[in-house]
């Protein structure tokens, strides 16, 4: 088992389950990521970037 792991929060799922879910696999969370997630889009024979939301992500430490 590795020492350090990502855990990204899924589409339908919530801060806490994702916290949750690394507990059960024995991780604790050491530092948390975000950054948005964009949609390119045509706009006036222009492409543009569109913010569509944010992907949330959990470092975990492993719990010794």
């Amino acid at each position: 088992m590795s020492k350090k792991k990502l855990f990204r929060v899924e589409e339908h799922e919530t801060i806490a389950d994702c916290l949750n879910r690394m507990k059960e696999e024995g991780y604790l969370p050491v530092r948390r990521m975000e950054k948005p997630v964009f949609e390119e889009r045509k706009e006036d024979g222009e492409i543009i970037h569109v913010p569509i939301g944010s992907e949330i992500v959990f470092e975990g430490k492993i719990v010794t």
